[in-house]
């Protein structure tokens, strides 16, 4: 399947050369991928063959003075070249009339297609595809297993996927190649007493292969004895706490508060309040959050769908509000330099600026000091879901586990579900400490647009700020 691109590759070149005849610049994304997934659950073991994000295709992309277009196709040969040139100038036509009914035309500026080569693979200790789905779904079995004999547990969910792509983009002047394979994991673990049913949820993720089963495995019994602990655990009492979050929470935080906020096409559509806070103070001066490739998670990539290089993003920097990330097309039109943050949920879909590994820095303390220095509030833990409107800064989260914090010490005692609500820039700026030491994870996918998904990782430090809980 990867090796197809490869042949394919000398009559892309001639596709894009005759693009070039007709339009100033002309590029085409060539993706191909292999994906797999298993299930351990109480109805038996299943096996999936396509992993969200996956795909084999391709898409061009030609520019001229009046305006741009984008054509898919998922079958190529060096004999379709005039059928894929003939599409292209109807796509081309068709798409630039609709631009004109609507807005009044403007000059459109044309990609720099600066010079690149680069040929790149991710590593990984256990490949999936060799250890084969006996092996895969044995192990998967066993960690169940494991779970189910702890006593009150109801039962156990486990689960692993991986996706391997492989990503080429060719343009007059740039020849990039880049192999990338992540792997996920989840554990679902639910107990019962009486009527009462309470599940929670451990998800797993490493940009590399099947060596993330052994992580899964090193830790069912927490996640049993945390399962069971929800069964004591009681409703908030709706307020401002301190607060004490795990790297998850943390992470959680940074994506929902500040990461759609600063996805640059939302300024170009002004639909983002952090646009007029750009060079201003929007958190604590502990506060510096970073998206891009910098770290190793699952969203890391060496080049964006659009063929811009990534690198490392610094989007707060110690308080302050920077700027953004950027896909290339909004670059062009606030101005600005493309980020590498120009993504497609596959070939068929089109590039909006999309997050990759979202972060917040670390500090010097440590998670004891933190805990010790509340009076009263607590720790959250183990986050679930969010969002955030970039319009009026809101944010809204779902959190599984609120540990109680009395006089520094932590009793024992536990709430749940806790619903964590703010003003994004307030909860930012009552940051007062943050750990030394980062974690990312990345087993969920972030939607945008009509619900196009990509993979994504976020993390950060354990940090300690003021927060709305109910």
């Amino acid at each position: 399947m990867f090796e197809s691109l490869e042949r394919a590759k000398p009559a892309l070149k001639k596709l894009i050369s005759e693009l070039r005849k007709e339009y100033a610049y002309a590029s085409v994304l060539a993706t191909a991928s292999d994906g797999r997934s298993w299930r351990i659950s109480r109805s038996g073991p299943s096996i999936g063959t396509g992993v969200l994000g996956g795909g084999n295709g391709y898409v061009v992309r030609v520019f001229d003075e009046t305006g741009c277009a984008e054509y898919s196709f998922n079958e190529f040969s060096e004999e379709k070249i005039p059928e894929i040139l003939s599409a292209m100038k109807k796509r081309f036509a068709e798409q630039n009339a609709a631009v004109g009914a609507t807005v009044r035309p403007l000059p459109t500026p044309i990609p720099k297609d600066e010079p690149a080569v680069l040929k790149i693979e991710t590593a990984y200790k256990l490949d999936p595809r060799a250890l084969g789905d006996e092996a895969i779904l044995n192990k998967l079995n066993e960690i169940r297993e494991k779970g189910l004999s702890k006593e009150g547990i109801l039962d156990v969910n486990c689960s692993v996927s991986y996706l391997s792509a492989r990503k080429l983009f060719l343009s007059e002047h740039r020849d990039l190649d880049q192999t990338v394979m992540w792997t996920n994991g989840a554990v679902i673990a639910m107990a019962s007493r009486g009527e009462e049913i309470k599940d929670y949820y451990q998800p797993y993720s490493v940009l590399g292969g099947a060596e993330l089963l052994d992580e899964m495995g090193g830790n069912i019994d927490e996640i049993t004895d945390k399962t069971l602990e929800l069964l004591t655990s009681e409703p908030i009492v709706p307020g401002e706490y301190e607060c004490v979050c795990d790297p998850e929470t943390t992470g959680m935080i940074v994506h929902e508060a500040f990461g759609h906020g600063v996805e640059m096409d939302m300024f170009v559509k002004d639909r983002a309040l952090a646009k007029q806070f750009v060079g201003g103070t929007v958190a604590s001066g502990l506060v510096t959050m970073h998206d891009g490739s910098a770290v190793d998670e699952v969203a890391t990539m060496f080049f964006d769908d659009e063929g811009t290089l990534t690198g490392d993003t610094v989007v707060i920097d110690k308080g302050t509000l920077k700027g953004g990330m950027c896909d290339a097309l909004s670059a062009l039109r606030l101005g600005v330099e493309p980020t590498g943050n120009g993504r497609r949920e596959s070939y068929e879909r089109k590039a909006y600026t999309r997050m990759t590994n979202t972060y917040f820095t670390a500090g010097t303390a440590t998670p004891e000091e933190m805990i010790a220095s509340v009076k009263y509030g607590f720790l959250l833990q183990n986050p679930s879901s969010g969002m955030e409107d970039p319009k009026n800064w809101g944010i809204q989260c779902m959190v599984s586990i609120a540990r109680e914090i009395k006089d520094g010490k932590l009793t024992g005692k536990i709430f749940s579900p806790i619903v964590l609500t703010g003003y994004v820039s307030d909860l930012l700026k009552s940051v007062t400490m943050m750990s030394g030491k980062i974690e990312l994870s990345g087993t969920g996918y972030c939607g945008k647009g009509y619900k196009e998904w990509v993979k994504v990782s976020d993390g950060g430090p354990y940090m300690k700020a003021r927060i709305r809980l109910g």
